[in-house]
């Protein structure tokens, strides 16, 4: 069985890949270990909501899924904070509290996507394919199927396979990557919030966060009118997953921790005993290419912690980032071709089909271009967990929020928040974090100015 293109792994990244190929003229074949999730039941506590914002949203606009995917999205503006005790505390996002990241079903935009790639032409996806061998040289691939061993060939092969990543294995087992996973010593865990009275029952139109220290609960809703809560603790200590067992003492932490989810959450002892505990981690690899014909993107290449909301976002950029380099290596081949005299005369639009696109030259060019972006939201995903279980609650961040909303007001496009780069805008990450840091460091010199010019004046009314 060959193709022009095999991706393998069939989850967000992996379809809205498809359905891009697809409009460049290419036959694909998308391969998943997993049945159809279609007619399958979920993975209990699994689900891990998305907050689907700009950077998703603009490549779902550029296959036309948007207002689909939208129709059912919650739009969230905001954080609301639950303290142990006190009243609740909603922090807007954006400086005029319009802007909104969309709470979404990880599950029903996966759905879609790959309901588009199969109404996209050319493009094939087959269920229960497992890659068990791969040879990056030549595109030779072998997969395990329930009715055993099966052989493919692809033209180019493309991982879009997750954080585990069969393709980065095999890539790795070539000896072509270098490969570094950085664990946190925390895990994740899901509870659910029923709707009470069949309606929400917290403000839907907020994220939810219960910040406690080290450890911390989010809660995002549904269309149902549930919630889904994570619950992000430690994997070991006194307050860690691995410290409760008993019902009794799961309602007693719950109790004295998070005393507002526990009228709010009747299945909450039987959500945290059945539900499974999952990693948090980072992966870095490179490269991200071998041989002008393998290729990682998404978490395969660059898998995140999920604390910005940028995970599925960041993937789903990836995809619109390598059809642009795919463009401009079409350009730049041409232009070679035009002044070879191989081409038509100078001046007249080209093209190249897509069987001429040059993926030698294109995989080296992505990974180029996203490799500081995806290290920058790497490294601000794992800060903004410092910030939501540690400093959201504190009344020296509430005022630093409400500074920076200051300055967004009275400069505006010249300030702007890092939250609003890296949410409401397409800015490439690691010029988001440019930005930031001279941002800071202005406000940081004009400050450190007027008060300079205070004690200017001070002293002189004093002299005088």
């Amino acid at each position: 069985m060959e193709s022009d293109v095999s991706i393998v792994g069939a989850g967000l990244c992996g379809c809205l890949l498809a359905c891009f190929l697809a409009r460049r003229g290419y036959q694909v074949t998308v391969y998943e270990r997993r049945p159809d999730p279609r007619t399958s039941q979920p993975e209990r506590g699994r689900s891990i909501n998305l907050a689907l914002s700009e950077r998703g949203l603009n490549a779902l606009r550029q296959i036309g899924l948007d207002d689909q995917v939208m129709a059912d999205a919650l739009p969230m503006r905001g954080r609301m904070i639950h303290p142990i005790e006190g009243e609740l505390d909603f922090q807007q996002y954006s400086v005029d509290g319009q802007r909104a990241i969309n709470s979404i079903s990880r599950g029903a935009l996966n759905n879609a996507l790959l309901a588009a790639a199969e109404r996209a032409p050319g493009v094939r996806v087959v269920f229960g394919h497992k890659l068990v061998g791969l040879e990056p040289a030549t595109g030779e691939m072998a997969f395990e199927t329930a009715q055993g061993k099966v052989q493919a060939t692809a033209g180019v092969v493309l991982g879009a396979d997750g954080s585990g990543s069969a393709v980065r294995g095999q890539l790795l087992a070539h000896d072509t990557l270098t490969e570094s996973l950085d664990f946190l010593d925390y895990g994740y865990k899901e509870l659910s919030i029923p709707p009470a009275g069949g309606d929400f029952a917290l403000d839907p139109g907020a994220l939810h966060i219960w910040p406690r220290g080290t450890s911390m609960m989010i809660a995002l809703p549904n269309p149902d009118r549930s919630f889904t809560c994570t619950l992000f603790w430690p994997n070991g200590g006194t307050r860690s997953f691995a410290s409760l067992s008993s019902p009794a003492a799961i309602e007693r932490h719950f109790a004295t921790h998070y005393p507002d989810l526990v009228p709010l959450a009747p299945n909450l002892v039987d959500d945290y005993q059945h539900n499974p505990v999952g990693l948090l981690g980072t992966v870095r690899c490179d490269p991200w290419h071998a041989h002008g014909r393998v290729g990682l993107i998404g978490d395969a290449a660059h898998a995140i912690v999920p604390f910005y909301g940028q995970g599925a976002n960041c993937a789903m950029e990836d995809v619109v980032e390598l059809d642009r380099c795919l463009d401009d290596t079409n350009s730049a081949v041409a232009s070679e071709h035009r002044r070879a005299g191989h081409g038509p005369r100078s001046g007249a639009s080209v093209k190249p089909p897509a069987d001429t696109d040059d993926w030698a030259l294109a995989l080296p060019l992505f990974h180029a271009r996203r490799r500081d972006d995806t290290a920058a939201i790497a490294e601000m995903a794992l800060a903004n967990f410092v910030e939501m279980r540690d400093k959201v609650a504190s009344p020296v961040f509430r005022l630093g929020k409400r500074v920076e909303h200051a300055l967004e007001r009275a400069l505006p496009g010249r300030y702007v928040s890092r939250y609003e780069l890296v949410s409401f805008s397409n800015t490439p990450y690691a010029e988001v974090r440019r930005r930031v840091q001279w941002q800071h460091r202005a406000v940081g010199i004009a400050a450190a100015l007027a008060g300079a010019g205070l004690a200017a004046a001070g002293l002189r009314r004093w002299a005088a």
